[in-house]
């Protein structure tokens, strides 16, 4: 079990990285007035990754993660940016 654990651990931290690069995607393309790709992105944020790092943290028996509210807030800000709801 130890094994699984350590794997779902460098998934989490994988998924973590994989969202940071996408919120820098989406920035470049606000600047960039690539408004449509940066939908794309934020969708891809909202609905599969952090999706995916929320079960992966409920298989660590992780309730409360911080960086799981802060990437929502940033979702949310950028959403705002695009005028997306």
């Amino acid at each position: 079990m130890a094994k699984r654990t350590k794997r779902t651990k460098k998934g989490v931290e994988s998924l973590k990285k994989e969202i940071e690069e996408h919120f820098l995607k989406i920035e470049k393309d606000i600047k960039e007035n690539e408004i449509e790709r940066a939908r794309y992105h934020t969708k891809e944020i909202d609905k599969g990754l952090l999706r995916a790092l929320e079960v992966k943290l409920e298989i660590l028996k992780i309730k409360d993660d911080a960086s799981l509210k802060i990437y929502r807030a940033r979702l949310r800000n950028l959403r705002n940016k695009l005028g997306d709801k």
